[in-house]
């Protein structure tokens, strides 16, 4: 009764209807902080998926050039990719194959291939040239007939000897080196001295994602989300110059990796999640790995 005459119950109702509005927008800043994140995650999945629908493309587009074309009963023996003992073991093989001077050919190939190439692999020369670039090891009696899709491949060249012609270089860690991984949102670097990291580096930048109803056209959505990775990617420029490895490898984003050709000795699209540091880590694993085809 006093409350009422003293307006006080008119104030209380007010308090209660504030504090009930204030709630409902706390719970609607929550929901939408968990819509980004899910975006953002929704996003990055699309992406990735992206790149394997890419690559998946490609593999059908040659195919199809393959049934058109002459070549459309050859195909490979088999195709796997090798890492850890498994390319040691591979490797071992080829390194300790044996056989008369100039009986063994090893090439790296990349675009046209030489006539040495094309002779030495006769009718299936055209699988060379589906795995290229690559390196490519046969014999004079037709033993050995493979190609390797390298992590880090030298330069091309063709050579005859008594066995094959390999560095451990081109297909492990070795020396001194950085391993960069760039996607739109998040950027990490390793320096390394064989496969031991011994620097690490990373961050993550809030790029807009997928455009919802209401707010900026979508038109002003996509100018200001590529301003958004403009800067990302200027940022991870910044922290590539600031490298002390000379030798620099940059993988991630298919997109993104010709923003950095200038300044790295190899790019390679790479499907790699999680924070910084763990999807750096997936990268590494990613990055040095051959690909075998047996031809």
């Amino acid at each position: 009764m006093l409350d009422e005459l003293l307006g006080r119950a008119e104030l209380k109702d007010r308090i209660e209807t504030l504090e009930e509005e204030k709630r409902h927008l706390e719970r609607r800043v929550e929901a939408e902080q968990e819509r980004r994140a899910e975006a953002a995650t929704a996003r990055q999945a699309a992406e990735e998926r992206v790149n394997r629908l890419e690559d998946r493309i490609t593999e059908l587009e040659d195919r199809v050039e393959r049934l058109q074309g002459d070549d459309a009963t050859l195909d490979f023996r088999g195709v796997e990719t090798l890492r850890g003992e498994r390319l040691d073991r591979v490797c071992d093989r080829l390194t300790n194959f044996e056989t008369e001077p100039e009986g063994a050919m090893t090439a790296m190939v990349d675009g046209d291939l030489p006539d040495e190439v094309r002779t030495a692999f006769g009718d299936h020369a055209p699988l060379v040239v589906r795995a290229a670039p690559c390196l490519v090891a046969t014999d004079d009696a037709g033993l050995v007939s493979a190609a390797l899709v390298l992590p880090n491949p030298p330069k091309p060249f063709v050579r005859w000897d008594d066995g094959f012609d390999f560095a451990p270089e081109w297909f492990r860690p070795e020396g001194r080196f950085a391993l960069a991984l760039v996607r739109s949102d998040l950027f990490a670097i390793g320096e390394y001295e064989g496969s031991e990291r011994r620097s690490f580096s990373g961050f993550e930048s809030d790029v807009k994602g997928d455009h919802s109803k209401g707010g900026f056209s979508q038109g002003r959505f996509e100018r200001r989300r590529d301003a958004q990775i403009d800067e990302h990617v200027e940022r991870c420029r910044d922290e590539i110059e600031g490298r002390d490895a000379e030798r620099l490898y940059v993988v991630g984003q298919r997109t993104l990796l010709s923003d950095f050709r200038g300044v790295a000795d190899r790019t390679k699209p790479v499907d790699a999640t999680g924070n910084p540091e763990a999807a750096l880590d997936d990268a590494f694993y990613e990055f040095w790995a051959t690909r075998l085809y047996r031809i």
